[in-house]
């Protein structure tokens, strides 16, 4: 998740949230909307950490190795944490290597901050530069989602990323748009569109990437009530998750992404 949708494209979009009568309801709603916008597009928001590694090993030496590739927005990158254990990254590294087939896992990012479904493609290009990665986590929605693109659309190149990637040979996890309405940094009824349009996407994402043939983990089903429940699971910036957030990301890939590398295993 980044800032980048909730800024000024998001203002400009309002168009469509006053159509969203559910929640503004008349136009005084839609002007409620647009007021949150600006606020929420003048705070200020964590930021890539330069120091935090790109690429790591993790894991004993002689331990059966597993390439790992992370590609999407800022949550690839662990933007709200200043140290890579703390990332989500860095914490499914550790629960691999320290999970009952103990890999040793050599973990790379491609992900850039900001990024949309549209980007992926030139992160897939870079994913299969070198060396070619066992299993690739996509986290990816939240941008297209704040801004309110079209479901669909943001899908298709979602979907066409995960096609590429499996035509490689190389499984694919995607962690779906999050629970947007749990965000700190909105306030209602702002937030409850943003819920709305997360939802949506994530429903059109889960269609086209096990059309693709790929593996889904709904995050925004199965960490929302968390994120809704403990504002300390977000950073200070109220958006990004925090070491707590992206830890609950990290269990709930796990086991998606620990399938995924026994099934790598036997290519």
């Amino acid at each position: 998740m980044t800032e980048r949708g909730i800024g000024a494209e998001l203002a400009l979009r309002l168009g469509k949230a006053a159509a969203f009568s559910l929640v503004a309801g008349t136009i005084g709603g839609a002007a409620v909307l647009a007021g949150q916008a600006v606020a929420a597009r003048n705070r200020s928001y964590a930021q890539p950490e330069l120091g935090l590694a790109l690429r790591a090993t993790v894991g004993r030496a002689g331990a059966p190795p597993l390439r790992l590739v992370l590609l999407g927005d800022s949550s690839a990158l662990g933007v709200g944490v200043e140290r890579f254990d703390d990332t989500v990254g860095g914490q499914l590294a550790h629960l691999l290597a320290e999970g009952p087939t103990g890999r040793q896992v050599h973990l790379s990012s491609v992900g850039v901050s900001g990024s949309r479904s549209t980007d992926l493609a030139t992160q897939v290009a870079r994913a299969l530069l070198g060396e070619r990665p066992d299993v690739a986590v996509i986290l990816i929605g939240a941008n297209d989602a704040t801004a309110m693109r079209r479901p669909g659309e943001a899908a298709a190149y979602l979907g066409a990323a995960v096609r590429r990637l499996r035509d490689a040979r190389v499984e694919v996890v995607v962690g779906t748009c999050p629970d947007l309405g749990a965000v700190r940094a909105v306030a209602q009824p702002l937030r409850q569109v943003l819920g709305w349009s997360g939802r949506r996407m994530a429903r059109a994402q889960t269609a086209a990437v096990l059309d693709a043939g790929g593996s889904v983990v709904d995050l925004g089903a199965e960490t929302g009530p968390v994120f809704r429940a403990d504002a300390g699971t977000f950073c200070p910036d109220g958006f990004h998750p925090s070491a707590d957030g992206y830890r609950v990301w990290a269990h709930a890939l796990l086991p998606a992404v620990a399938a995924a590398a026994t099934s790598a295993s036997r290519h």
